[in-house]
């Protein structure tokens, strides 16, 4: 093998590094926020759960804000570490749109851990989970 051959392969190479890399790293950030994706859908549940033990008479505002309240989570059934996983805090999870009739939840997700995921994600009332 020549010099220019071996160039030409080590070229090559780099090209498809240059390709691959940043694809993987979106393969890594979506593994990441699928953690983030089933710690709200469960949070989505208990709150679902909530509201059919509580009824429409209950003050739903108190459920808005940070889980990262010991009583707030605690009414909810949910000990500090079922909310703290590998990529997120208890404190990155937030309940927003709490609302009895109709039974609606929406929990928002910013990782505040250093090697947490950039963005912001969204489960909605609908169930769906995004990410921006």
């Amino acid at each position: 093998m020549t010099l220019i051959e071996l160039m030409i392969v080590i070229f090559i190479v780099g090209i498809m590094a240059a390709v691959a890399i940043p694809i993987m790293r979106g393969r890594i950030d979506a593994a990441k926020w699928s953690e983030a994706n089933r710690t709200a859908g469960t949070i989505r549940t208990a709150v679902r759960a909530f509201i059919v033990e509580n009824g429409s008479d209950y003050n739903y505002n108190r459920l808005k804000g940070k889980l990262s309240k010991p009583s707030l989570y605690r009414e909810l059934g949910f000990s500090s570490s079922d909310l703290t996983g590998s990529y997120f805090y208890q404190k990155d999870y937030k309940l927003k749109d709490v609302t009895a009739d109709p039974m609606s939840c929406v929990v928002e997700v910013n990782s505040s851990h250093p090697e947490g995921p950039p963005g912001k994600g969204t489960f909605a009332a609908d169930g769906t989970w995004s990410v921006n």
